[in-house]
């Protein structure tokens, strides 16, 4: 269950989830790397895999990415109608590429008195997000827009994600068709420029997407000890089941990794904090970090996500089958995400489990 700031509660439970958005919603659990791990996730050239960093922290806290960044768009959605929608692919014919669109969602606007027709009208949502800079990207999102335009025939709502450090420039939000005497095309789309956001001015949101962001944000080198502390220390006051408090933690140790001399300041802003429950409560965050709690989070995690995922596809299952899930070892926990979107009945689970 989610309490928004505007005073609504949704429960997790109500969320529309098919074939589809299953498969995003257990990506970052079951079929990513550890999210807990001291060493940050990598692609594989050892390099930090921003994108699907960013794409399970989006996929797993989409409605509340919306209400910080897209608040007027959110208070006019129905959250339980959420919907991930297949992937889709578009052809660079220009650089003779094909490309993934990062995440698409369909979600229904809320009915209101003066305009009954809205609760039948969705918003498919095409977020992007981008680790570095491509001096066409306001095109290709002009490109994405209208292929998902054509196909849904319904409002589609672009926003780009910027999380690279530099450059500094205000990156486009508007890509423009003009000729002589005729503006033939002005197109707008949704700008989140990390680096020209201030960490500062979302510490009073609690939010688990700000917490997590927040180590992506400008930073005085200084100040990374700090940044640190106070996002664990949001995390903390979120009260998250230990599946995202095990994503949020590793999504913001994969950008503040801290040196020597930055974990010693670390804990000195720690020790500066005046509630004790605040400071175990933070502690208990990084400890948990240690091998012995990572393996376990992960393990119960997965077989916890699991179930629930199972349960939403093939209703309620029998204590036995409850009792079989909860054996499972690691490596059948992963096995199960990958062949668990395509069950259609307990039966394909009975013989999954027999095998």
């Amino acid at each position: 269950m989610v309490k928004y700031s505007s005073g609504q509660v949704v429960k997790w439970s109500s969320i529309q989830v098919n074939k589809w958005s299953s498969e995003y919603v257990i990506l970052h659990l079951l079929l990513a790397n550890d999210m807990g791990k001291k060493k940050p996730q990598t692609d594989s050239t050892g390099n930090i895999d921003h994108d699907q960093l960013f794409k399970q922290l989006l996929t797993t806290f989409f409605l509340e990415f919306l209400e910080l960044f897209a608040p007027d768009l959110f208070v006019a959605i129905e959250p339980e109608s959420l919907e991930f929608l297949p992937q889709e692919y578009f052809t660079d014919i220009g650089v003779g590429k094909r490309r993934a669109m990062d995440i698409i969602v369909r979600v229904r606007l809320r009915g209101r008195p003066n305009a009954p027709e809205s609760g039948r009208v969705s918003v498919v949502v095409n977020c992007e997000h981008q680790s570095g800079t491509e001096t066409d990207f306001h095109r290709r999102i002009f490109f994405y827009f209208a292929q998902l335009h054509r196909k849904y025939l319904q409002i589609v709502y672009p926003i780009a994600l910027f999380s690279f450090d530099k450059p500094f420039r205000e990156e486009k939000n508007n890509y423009q068709v003009n000729a002589p005497g005729l503006q033939i095309l002005d197109f707008n789309f949704l700008t989140i420029q990390l680096n020209q956001l201030n960490w500062r001015d979302f510490l009073k949101r609690p939010n688990p997407v700000a917490a997590a962001l927040m180590a992506k944000m400008s930073i005085d080198p200084a100040d990374r000890p700090r940044v640190k502390v106070e996002c664990l220390r949001m995390i903390a006051k979120l009260k998250l089941d230990r599946a995202r408090t095990f994503l949020l933690s590793g999504f913001i140790d994969s950008y503040l990794r801290l040196n020597s001399a930055e974990q010693e300041q670390f804990r000195v802003e720690v020790d500066k904090i005046k509630l004790p429950q605040e400071r175990e409560n933070i502690m208990e965050i990084t400890t948990s970090w240690k091998e012995e709690g990572r393996i376990e989070g992960r393990v119960e995690g997965q077989r916890a996500l699991a179930i629930k995922l199972l349960t939403r596809k093939l209703g309620n299952l029998s204590p036995e089958l409850l009792s079989r899930l909860n054996g499972l070892s690691l490596d059948r926990v992963e096995a199960l995400a990958e062949e668990l979107l395509d069950f259609t009945s307990v039966g394909d689970l009975e013989v999954w489990l027999a095998r």
